[in-house]
């Protein structure tokens, strides 16, 4: 590792940890979903379908930050576009009743606040002067 890429690593921590919280979080979602599976009030077909695309989009965001924290500029704008489009999702899902239950609506909305920090750190000055 170069000391460029370990500068530009430090100076990506909060994103990585905003993206690892994120990824983390959406893990444990889908486990707490396989360990209820049998409660139909709480796990529904659309919670599963749900759980696993932000799982698999937490995953690349994380993948695009580490990238990006390399000092990639597609890795950069990859997670730019991935944690913009994921936020305004789970705005939708938030806001919108009887979708989804409330627990998952609320671990939505904090899936939510992990990504608008890291849409704010990746389109600042610091990340455009990168």
């Amino acid at each position: 590792m170069t000391t460029t890429t370990r500068t530009e690593t430090a100076g990506f921590r909060p994103v990585l940890l905003l993206t690892g919280g994120y990824a983390a979080l959406s893990v444990l979602t889908v486990i707490a979903i396989v360990l209820f599976r049998n409660d139909h009030a709480m796990v529904t077909d659309a919670v599963w379908v749900r759980a696993t695309l932000v799982v698999a989009s937490s995953l690349l965001t994380f993948a695009f930050a580490r990238s990006a924290a390399r000092g990639s500029k597609k890795g950069l704008l990859r997670l730019r576009i991935v944690s913009a489009v994921m936020l305004v999702a789970i705005v939708v899902i938030v806001a919108l009743p009887g979708l989804f239950p409330m627990w998952l609506r609320i671990e939505q909305a904090v899936c939510g606040l992990l990504l608008l920090g890291v849409a704010v750190l990746v389109n600042g000055r610091r990340a455009r002067a990168r």
